[in-house]
């Protein structure tokens, strides 16, 4: 599977992330479709790396798609982790 598929992949993973996860965030479709891209990357990197798995190159491979949706829930979290939603964080002016 070349970089298009891992990018095709992970914008549909971003998205099942986002109907997985659902909230405010910050960057709309856009954020969405980069913490997919980025959390298909980090989850065939961590399933290589720490489940001695590595992610095949077929793209309807159930194991490829498991650990790109989970890689984007990860990213997903730990943005909502670090930053949380700063809209609401904002003083009211009055």
């Amino acid at each position: 599977m070349g970089i298009i598929g891992w990018i095709v992949l992970g914008l549909l993973a971003g998205a099942v992330a986002k109907i997985l996860l659902p909230g405010r965030d910050p960057g709309g479709v856009l954020g969405t479709w980069l913490f997919g891209v980025a959390g298909a990357f980090l989850g065939g990197w961590l399933s290589a790396k720490f489940l001695d798995r590595p992610v095949q190159h077929q793209f309807f491979d159930a194991a490829t798609w498991i650990s790109a949706i989970a890689g984007a829930l990860v990213l997903l979290i730990g943005y909502r982790i670090l930053f949380g939603d700063s809209r609401d964080r904002r003083p009211r002016r009055r």
